[in-house]
């Protein structure tokens, strides 16, 4: 990355990080953009350059994972499938407290999630990132399965961001209710090894992975 590129990096960071310091603050209906690209020392033009609208400062960093999962599949080594590349990868990211989990208990992590989720139009804009992370999975999917029936991918990706925003938010409830993510960690991949089991049960017979 160049000079210029880095840069334009840090702006970006910067813009966010005062804008999500400020809605944890005073609420995110409570800020207006003109509030924080003055305390970030940029013009209305600059911030929205860099963000497209309001709930684009927040959801940006739910939108930086939107190709994980596309990725996983689209990369995993040879001989091994994409729901079991899919499954570890969740895996990896429970051991590594990665938040996109619901296991973490940090308390700025916390209070982020705590203002996404009490927050319709952030719900509503993390919605279309989910339809849009969907949308790349079963992409992916399209490549690694043998069928003919081309619904299957789709499924499939539909099966694995539910199954997957589930576990999520039954983690952020057990940390919620005063547990540490340390406690609920063996839960949690319980509970994993469990769902990823069933999709694949569902999936057998539907099609022959690669």
């Amino acid at each position: 990355m160049g000079l210029r590129e880095r840069k334009k990096q840090r702006t970006r960071e910067t813009i966010s990080d005062t804008a999500i310091t400020l809605f944890l603050e005073h609420g995110f209906d409570q800020v207006s953009v003109v509030d924080i690209a003055a305390v970030a020392e940029v013009s209305k033009p600059t911030l929205f350059k860099y963000f497209p609208t309001k709930e684009d400062l927040v959801v940006h960093r739910f939108a930086d994972h939107q190709t994980v999962s596309s990725t996983v599949v689209a990369e995993r080594p040879p001989g091994v499938s994409a729901i079991d590349a899919l499954h570890q990868h969740f895996l990896n990211g429970l051991a590594a407290r990665d938040p996109i989990t619901g296991l973490n208990d940090d308390e700025d992590v916390l209070a982020f999630h705590h203002l996404v989720y009490s927050t319709p139009s952030l719900v509503a804009r993390v919605s279309q990132y989910l339809a849009q992370a969907e949308e790349a999975l079963a992409q992916a999917l399209v490549d690694a399965l043998d069928s003919d029936r081309e619904i299957t991918a789709a499924l499939l990706a539909g099966q694995v961001i539910a199954t997957e925003r589930i576990l999520a938010s039954v983690n952020w409830q057990r940390i919620v209710a005063g547990r540490s993510a340390d406690e609920v960690y063996p839960e949690a991949v319980a509970d994993a090894d469990h769902a990823y089991a069933l999709l694949r049960q569902g999936l057998a017979g539907a099609a022959a992975q690669k």
